[in-house]
């Protein structure tokens, strides 16, 4: 599985990176987590607002920092 997290380096940004660590511990899940803050890669994906959660090329969220739970359950769906 590989995530990534679109940001610019924001608050927002680096706290969505570490619930998605704590995220895949907790559920012990093996997964590739990638911080992406070049602008062009994060235009790639169409997101117009950031902080944004991308598991396996598929946006599943923008605009909001999710909790470590959020996040889990958006991993097991």
């Amino acid at each position: 599985m590989k995530i990534e997290i679109l940001g610019t380096g924001c608050s927002k940004c680096k706290a969505l990176f570490e619930n998605t660590k704590t995220a895949v511990a907790d559920e012990k899940l093996f997964a590739q987590i990638e911080k992406v803050e070049d602008m062009q890669k994060i235009m790639e994906y169409s997101v117009m607002s950031t902080p944004a959660l991308v598991v396996d090329g598929v946006i599943k969220s923008t605009g909001k920092l999710l909790t470590a739970q959020e996040i889990a359950t958006l991993l097991k769906n």
